[in-house]
């Protein structure tokens, strides 16, 4: 077999699966992944990587309308991933009904010069009758390549579906080294480690509202030391984030702490602040020092 490369686009709304789909094709944590909208804010390049090939794939923000900046920001993240790309997989929800919008959205991403496959994950989680009389609404779609099923926790069909993708491919050119796996550098992996665990630990009017920036990254030989700044837009979020005494953000902390050991094989030192910038989501220099450009 010789060697083949290019690139695949993940797109789909909110919760939708796509972080955890590219985690579970690269192998390696590329993506944080949580069950609330808008956990991916950035496009991420997770590489799979083998002997006979090299697959890239663009993990991108969950389709939705929005009028703040950043909103904007990840649309246009978006609607760049899915140019020049070899193939386009649009992700629906299978426990979830395929309604107008997802149909749209199809209709959409057809039109694109990269062929397009659904994929429809949760497999395992998803009500079989439900979900067979769901793909129906597909039948009669033009502009799907094809229609894949998968579990991503389950490793269901993933085989199948990076078969497919391969067989798009037509460039034998190794982008990226053999040991990388995403185009993030550490200071970017970390900042998104932090906020996926206030996703997960955090109430769900919040996390919509936070953003962390890395300030402090100094990495030695067995240690990372780590000075970090949770934004938030409300004065009444302050006390939420950092909790009574002190509790919750030294619980979001220590989960953040125990993220990177594991993520990079050193002990770390975490050192988490909080601070106030009302409507930070509209203002172009804070999110450009937050890493959305």
């Amino acid at each position: 077999m010789s060697f083949k490369s290019g690139f695949a686009a993940v797109i789909g709304k909110p919760n939708a699966g796509k972080s955890t789909l590219i985690n579970a094709l690269v192998g390696k944590k590329v993506s944080i992944v949580s069950p609330k909208p808008q956990t991916t804010r950035n496009k991420i390049l997770g590489v799979l990587n083998h002997k006979d090939y090299q697959v890239v794939f663009c993990d991108t923000p969950g389709i939705h309308s929005g009028a703040n900046q950043l909103d904007k920001f990840m649309q246009k993240s978006v609607d760049s991933a899915v140019k020049d790309v070899d193939v386009i997989l649009l992700l629906l929800d299978g426990t979830k009904l395929i309604s107008e919008p997802d149909i749209a959205l199809i209709n959409k991403y057809s039109a694109s010069a990269a062929p397009l496959y659904v994929v429809v994950t949760k497999l395992d989680i998803a009500a079989p009758e439900k979900l067979f009389a769901e793909l129906n609404k597909l039948n009669d779609i033009k502009g799907i390549e094809e229609i894949f099923c998968v579990s991503a926790e389950k490793g269901k069909n993933l085989d199948k579906l990076l078969a497919a993708i391969l067989g798009k491919f037509t460039d034998t050119t190794r982008y990226f080294d053999e040991n990388q796996h995403t185009d993030k550098d550490l200071k970017f992996t970390v900042s998104e480690l932090v906020r996926e665990k206030l996703l997960w630990k955090l109430e769900k009017e919040i996390p919509h509202g936070a953003g962390v920036s890395v300030d402090v990254l100094e990495e030695k030989a067995k240690t990372i030391n780590v000075e970090a700044t949770i934004f938030c837009e409300k004065e009444s979020h302050k006390p939420i984030i950092v909790g009574k005494g002190g509790s919750k953000i030294k619980e979001v902390g220590m989960a953040s702490r125990l993220a990177i050991e594991k993520m990079t094989g050193k002990r770390v030192c975490l050192t988490l602040f909080v601070k106030v910038v009302p409507n930070w989501r509209s203002k172009t220099g804070t999110l450009k020092d937050l890493g959305y450009e």
